[in-house]
């Protein structure tokens, strides 16, 4: 099998592929143009939408040439493949915002050149569309029996599939055929949920162009106890720092279960596949490989000195401060006025008020089970079990801080002034 393709299945990147025989030997003879899709449906990529890009790559690492396909043009309908119900719409205003908002983050990632990288937006070819020209010319080559046998339709078809959406496998299929022409684009890359789509616009190219042309899948990350990869209790983890800080970002990459740590390794770093195997080897402290991924994938999406804040912070955290090497700085703060702990704050209120729980009641169930710890002014971190408890300012440090612990992960510094 081709190299690039080998590197891909080592790493967990390979699910299916149309062709992969004939793949392989099309990339044994020269570079190859691929694309990926992905559609502006907010303002911010997610860890999940960067699978494809992480193989993108390592295809483009290989010698071969990548597309950034941008869907402004299909996010004006909403892909239903992997949803329960219909997507809600976005003016073309705010779909044109967030193409621009995704192109940066995917720029930033990948490196666009202009060559062997870069980004086309299907609104070029898409808004402007003739209705009846497009059903005659491309509507004619599809089966409604054909695409209610993929698993993204039939899924829907139990909920509600409405007319708007049954459109958008053609859409996507014109987009290969629209990159073929344009680009000579052979190869689409995505996630698994794209099997249909992408085997119906394989479809769509042979039978418009006589020519061949491939797909290939990657599987739908979850974690070892079978959750959605990627979702915190805040929800998506976000590459917009506003929206997931730097240090979030960080620690739920520091804080993956141990069976995790080798596959996301693998996936989700560029490290050579035997330094990850050595990282994971039998007698190796866990805690320093996921240390090193955290490092890894926070330097790769938000840069090096932002992935250096959060060791640092995480270093403080957990090492509260002392000797561990960390710059409590670097920890996620929170500031309240200095009267309220002059005055003596209630412990939920605290919680609540440094933005470590999202609210009083969520607080109080902290509290109540044991997981809400303190700092005193020693440093020493201690549990708080009544939810009557007042906090006074002989807890705070010669900085007028203290810190505050939710659970076993979460940590809060709160300065008073």
């Amino acid at each position: 099998m081709n190299s690039a393709l080998e590197t891909l299945k080592a790493r967990g990147f390979f699910q299916q592929c149309t062709d992969a025989e004939r793949l392989s030997k099309l990339m044994d003879e020269g570079p190859v143009t691929f694309y990926e899709g992905t559609d502006p449906t907010g303002g911010s990529l997610h860890i999940g939408h960067m699978v494809p890009y992480f193989a993108f790559r390592h295809l483009r690492d290989a010698g071969h040439n990548g597309i950034a396909l941008l869907g402004g043009g299909t996010a004006r309908i909403g892909d239903p493949s992997g949803k329960s119900e219909i997507r809600k719409m976005l003016t073309y205003e705010q779909l044109d915002k967030n193409t621009e908002s995704i192109r940066g983050q995917l720029d930033k990632f990948v490196g666009f050149d202009g060559k062997t990288a870069f980004s086309v937006n299907n609104k070029d070819w898409l808004a402007n569309l003739n209705y009846i020209d497009f059903l005659r010319d491309i509507g004619k080559h599809f089966s409604v029996n054909r695409m209610l046998s993929f698993e993204a339709y039939k899924m829907r078809m139990e909920t509600g599939l409405s007319f708007i959406e049954f459109n958008y496998q053609l859409l996507q299929s014109f987009d290969f055929l629209e990159l073929y022409r344009r680009h000579n684009c052979r190869l689409q890359i995505g996630g698994d949920d794209q099997w249909g789509n992408i085997v119906a616009g394989v479809e769509l190219v042979r039978r418009v162009e006589g020519a061949e042309v491939f797909g290939i899948t990657f599987p739908l990350v979850t974690t070892a106890d079978g959750k959605k990869m990627g979702k915190t209790e805040k929800g998506a983890l976000f590459l917009d720092p506003l929206i997931t800080t730097p240090y979030e970002f960080f620690q739920y990459w520091r804080n993956v279960q141990d069976r995790d740590i080798l596959r996301f390794l693998l996936m989700f770093t560029f490290l050579e596949t035997d330094e990850c195997n050595a990282l994971c080897a039998d007698g190796k402290n866990p805690n320093d490989a996921k240390e090193r991924l955290a490092w890894e994938i926070t330097a790769l999406i938000h840069g090096k000195d932002e992935a250096d804040k959060a060791l640092s912070g995480a270093k403080a955290a957990f090492g509260q401060g002392g000797d561990s090497g960390g710059d409590k700085n670097a920890m996620p703060r929170a500031e309240i006025a200095i009267s309220k702990i002059e005055a003596g704050i209630n412990i939920i209120d605290l919680f609540f008020e440094a933005g470590l729980m999202s609210s009083k009641s969520e607080a109080r169930r902290l509290v109540e089970q044991g997981g809400a710890f303190v700092s005193g002014s020693s440093g020493e971190i201690s549990a708080i079990n009544s939810p009557t408890a007042v906090i006074k300012t002989d807890c705070l440090n010669k900085e007028g801080e203290l810190v505050l612990r939710a659970g076993k992960k979460r940590y809060m510094l709160v300065r008073f002034s």
